[in-house]
């Protein structure tokens, strides 16, 4: 667990803190705004070249419609003159963080946002000096500025603490999750010759042992039509197994089955839908929840039938979307999640996520911020060390 490195001295707030020329910052804090927003989000989007779903409009609104009860939107437009050049998706929220009540202003999203960031133009450094400006504004009401699932090497994650340390603020990172990622370079003859023999192997027999049950091939389903049944069905495969018995499973909460169905169409209308299904003799047997942003391929949720669990199905089913993504000119598939070995025996190449925290000078902020980054690193070292 990494430190914060930041001072212990009182904040101190700077000129360096004012806006360049002509910049500005908008809070769009009402859910008019916010949907009034969307040319603009996309727009920039596009310009910056976002290449994965949970920056995009559609899965920010789509969340904050399933999960935003309780808290406020706190949306950061920053503008040059009136030309808008980054977007910060925040929200306020109230919580407890180790016994005591904290107020969080945080990234739009939990952990079914996968990654998160700034929307950030031109003039980059002129728009994080104005993001921070804004939030030393708005620091009465917020006690700890938390940023989850950043990439490691983000901006933001290193402009924004270079601010704040530079004015006195506590701050500390979290490693997150390292998620396995595959560039789909050359050919697929040459990458399927460079896997693990004994999964190769795998694959080859179970594949065939499976075609004796019926024809074999992937479904993939992209438009609104014909989606909803197929959703329908992708769902229950998704909760077929242990996550529908742990209460995991999409279909297990009305908030979940609606974030991933109104997503499921919006992404369709922008052409990034992809659910893929194993079929066997006609039967759907494995489900992956996929979109396709910018040529790269994301794997929201898999599922799969147990009953044909020897199968291998959802491997199965992975070996033929690859397949067919070199044949198509994907430039990369991405596991999301965590680095499971399942995930590991397609690819070696992981990205890290970290989380960003900021805390307010109030005496309870600094608190919060020693016992997170002093105090449980200690307790967790001693423990490990207890037991060995």
């Amino acid at each position: 667990m990494p430190t914060s490195g930041s001072t212990i001295t009182p904040p101190t707030i700077s000129m360096a803190t004012r806006n360049a020329p002509g910049i500005s910052v908008e809070a769009i804090t009402d859910y008019q705004s916010f949907l009034d927003l969307e040319s603009v989000w996309r727009d920039l989007a596009a310009a910056v070249g976002v290449d994965h779903p949970f920056l995009s409009y559609e899965w920010v609104r789509t969340w904050w419609e399933s999960f935003g009860h309780g808290k406020e939107l706190h949306v950061l437009v920053v503008k040059d003159r009136s030309d808008p050049i980054a977007i910060a998706p925040l929200m306020l929220s109230h919580g407890r963080m180790y016994g005591l009540n904290v107020r969080r202003l945080e990234s739009i999203g939990n952990a079914h946002t996968q990654r998160f960031d700034f929307i950030i133009g031109r003039s980059p450094k002129d728009a994080y000096r104005a993001i921070w400006a804004h939030l030393l504004e708005q620091r009465s009401r917020w006690d700890v500025l938390q940023l989850c699932q950043l990439v490691e090497g983000s901006p933001t994650l290193d402009e924004l603490r270079a601010l704040a340390t530079a004015q006195g603020f506590p701050s500390g990172v979290w490693r997150s999750d390292s998620s396995p990622y595959l560039s789909l370079l050359g050919t697929w003859e040459i990458y399927a010759k460079g896997l693990d023999a004994k999964h190769r192997s795998n694959l080859r027999n179970r594949l065939k042992r499976l075609r004796r049950l019926g024809q074999v091939g992937v479904e993939t389903i992209s438009s609104v039509d014909g989606m909803g049944g197929a959703l329908d069905d992708g769902l229950r495969l998704e909760a077929a197994a242990w996550k529908g018995e742990a209460g995991t499973a999409i279909g297990s909460r009305p908030e979940l089955r609606y974030l991933y169905t109104r997503f499921a169409e919006r992404a369709a209308a922008r052409g990034w839908l992809r659910l893929h299904f194993l079929n066997v003799g006609g039967c759907r047997i494995a489900f992956h929840y996929a979109v396709r942003c910018n040529n790269k391929l994301y794997l929201l949720k898999p599922g799969y039938d147990p009953r044909y669990a020897r199968y291998s199905p959802s491997n199965l089913l992975c070996h033929l979307v690859l397949q067919d993504g070199f044949h198509d000119g994907l430039a990369e598939y991405n596991f999301l999640g965590g680095a499971e070995p399942w995930k590991l025996e397609w690819t070696k190449d992981t990205r890290r996520h970290h989380w960003l925290f900021i805390f307010s000078g109030g005496l309870r902020a600094r608190l919060l911020h020693y016992v997170k980054f002093h105090v449980v690193p200690r307790v967790k070292r001693m423990v490990s060390r207890n037991g060995r």
